[in-house]
C-alpha cells in the first residue's frame, strides 16, 4: 500500500510523565488532506510544573473541571484501529500513551496485511523522515521545517479552520499535530517519497522491519 492511500491519525501531546497529558490534538490525514481533526484539555494527574505552564500555556484553572486523559481509552483505540498514527518525535507521544494505557486490543499492525498487534504502534515518525530525506538541515524542529519548507501561511489557516481561538500557536497540541501533518502531505511533492510505501515510510521512522522480509512489495 502506498503511504498516501492510508489514514494516517497525525498524534501531538502537551504534558509530561508527572501529570500526564493536559491537552491532546489529532489529525487525521487522507490522500494528502486533512479530513478530521479533535483536540481537548485533559484533567492531570498531578501539579502542572510552572516551567511548562510557561511553555504550552495551560495552568491549573485552564485543566480544572476536565475529565481525565484516561477516559478517553476507547477514542484512542478508535483512531489505532482505523489508521497508522504518526508522530513528530513519537517516543514523547508513545511513551505517554503507554503510561496511561500499557496496550490497546488487538488491532491492524499496519506492516503486514492481515497480521494484528496489541501494541500502539508502528508509527510514522515526522522528525525520523526529515532527518533520513534531509540529514543536512541544521535542525529538524517543527518549528524550524514549517520555516524552512514554506508552510507557515497553511498552518495558520489549518489552526483558523480547526483550533481553538485561544489555541493556535506553536505548543498547543492540535497545532502541533497539524504542523506535522502538513509536513507529512508535503512529501507527495517529493519524489523519494511520493510514492513510497507504508512500509517504507514506517522504516524511515525507526520502526523494526517487518518479521518476514519480502511478505508484502510497497
Amino acid at each position: 500500500m502506498r503511504w498516501s492511500e492510508a489514514t494516517i491519525h497525525v498524534i501531538d501531546f502537551e504534558g509530561h510523565p508527572a501529570y500526564g497529558v493536559i491537552e491532546y490534538g489529532v489529525a487525521t490525514v487522507r490522500g494528502g488532506a486533512v479530513t478530521e481533526a479533535a483536540t481537548r484539555v485533559c484533567r492531570p494527574t498531578g501539579p502542572i510544573r510552572e516551567s511548562d505552564s510557561r511553555v504550552h500555556g495551560l495552568f491549573g484553572r485552564d485543566t480544572a473541571g476536565h475529565a481525565y486523559f484516561a477516559d478517553d481509552y476507547d477514542r484512542f483505540v478508535g483512531w489505532r484501529r482505523t489508521g497508522v498514527l504518526a508522530a513528530h518525535n513519537k517516543a514523547v507521544e508513545h511513551g505517554l500513551l503507554k503510561q496511561t494505557w500499557a496496550y490497546p486490543p488487538f488491532v491492524p499492525d499496519w506492516r503486514s496485511p492481515g497480521r494484528e498487534s496489541a501494541e500502539w504502534g508502528p508509527w510514522i515518525d515526522t522528525l525520523r523522515l526529515y532527518q533520513t530525506l534531509y540529514p543536512a538541515l541544521g535542525s529538524h524542529s517543527l518549528g524550524t521545517l514549517v520555516d524552512t519548507f514554506g508552510l507557515a501561511a497553511d498552518l495558520a489557516a489549518a489552526a483558523r479552520a480547526h483550533c481553538p481561538p485561544r489555541r493556535r500557536q506553536a505548543h498547543c497540541a492540535l497545532f502541533d499535530a497539524l504542523a506535522s501533518a502538513l509536513l507529512l502531505n508535503r512529501l507527495l511533492a517529493v519524489p523519494e517519497a511520493a510514492d513510497a510505501g507504508l512500509s517504507t515510510l514506517l522504516r524511515w521512522s525507526g520502526e523494526t522491519p517487518l518479521p518476514q522480509p519480502g511478505l508484502f512489495d510497497d
